[in-house]
């Protein structure tokens, strides 16, 4: 069986639709499972267990210049890729007009069959033309977690139960224990602070960070800060001057916190494999993090944590609270994470 996956952007989205690939895999063995996503997130897909071959676009970037020859050309060449195979299921998680297009492009096998979802559910977008590309429309829950939608639709469509009380595999425990992760630094006391987030409103005060960092170095753990943009690298850096300030730069190296270089997607996640647990808020890379399966507490300052958040591992909890949740609120969290043990 021949399965096209379209499920192109965000950082975020992505991750949470990978435990489709454990699923399909455990329902058909010998599944070949294609994905199509944009060319910024295909890394971290090819990371995961149980994709056949990653598909990268540039439709980000074509629509800004559909007119020049070159989007053309290159438009053109992704379509012929698409038409390099003949797919029995194409199935769209994405549910917008941009994936329709995509599934649209894909060429069919006989007897193949297009699937999407038939509606929005909460927090999610919804447009038209995904539901008459479709031959197939489904139905789900209102009311559903984002991971849980993602499974649920490859289930109905492709016909299997799903395993029940099973926790999400994103397909990165193999990733955790490979030689990739153990070639990198060793950071097992390492902590990550993840506190970037494309919209603003999600952050946590930079003093939060600060004050965090500090009772983690009180228990002799070392901080890393991540960052991809250069706003979040200036933030980065006050952080981490400003721990390393107060802390009295105890560790051997003169800093308790550290800066990471930018990296790809598929670096950042063996860095993050390799740490002690994150802290960060409601964002692509920390997502990445709960994938990781690694002690995590996810910081809302919006009540969608039940829908975007980890779920069902001891090690993994979120904070809300408004306008944000307070430090005490924070490290409580954090020594209840810290002390359940991960699966991998």
């Amino acid at each position: 069986m021949k399965i096209l996956i379209v499920k192109l952007s965000s950082l975020g989205d992505v991750v949470h639709a990978l435990p489709v690939l454990h699923d399909i895999h455990q329902a058909f063995a010998h599944a070949q499972i294609d994905w199509v996503v944009e060319r910024s997130f295909a890394p971290l897909v090819a990371c995961a267990a149980g994709v056949h071959s990653v598909i990268p676009c540039d439709l980000r970037t074509w629509r800004k210049s559909f007119w020049r020859k070159d989007t053309r050309t290159a438009w053109a060449a992704f379509q012929a890729h698409l038409q390099t195979l003949a797919y029995d299921a194409v199935i769209d998680l994405q549910g917008l007009t941009k994936s329709a297009l995509v599934a649209r492009c894909a060429n069919m096998a006989p007897g193949g069959k297009r699937f999407a979802m038939a509606h929005a559910t909460h927090g999610s977008g919804h447009e038209a033309p995904t539901h008459w590309v479709a031959d197939v429309a489904i139905a789900l829950p209102r009311q559903i977690h984002v991971v849980a939608r993602s499974r649920m639709l490859c289930a109905q469509a492709l016909g299997y139960d799903l395993p029940k009380d099973a926790p999400d595999n994103y397909g990165f425990l193999e990733f955790k224990n490979s030689t990739f992760k153990n070639s990198i630094p060793h950071a097992s006391d390492t902590v990550a602070f993840i506190h970037g987030s494309s919209r603003a409103d999600k952050c946590w005060d930079e003093a939060c960070w600060v004050q965090m960092g500090l009772r983690l170095a009180a228990q002799g753990n070392t901080i890393a800060l991540l960052h991809g943009s250069a706003d979040e690298e200036a933030r980065s850096v006050r952080i981490a001057q400003a721990v390393n300030a107060a802390a009295g730069n105890v560790s051997r190296d003169g800093s308790v916190a550290r800066v990471w270089p930018r990296m790809g997607l598929d670096a950042m996640l063996a860095r993050l494999a390799s740490c002690a647990g994150c802290v960060g808020v409601d964002s692509g890379i920390s997502h990445m993090a709960v994938a990781l399966d690694l002690p995590h507490v996810q910081i809302y300052n919006f009540d969608t944590a039940w829908r975007t958040g980890p779920v069902g591992l001891a090690q993994q909890t979120s904070v809300f609270a408004r306008p944000q949740p307070t430090v005490d609120q924070a490290w409580q969290a954090w020594l209840q994470v810290s002390q359940c043990k991960t699966t991998a």
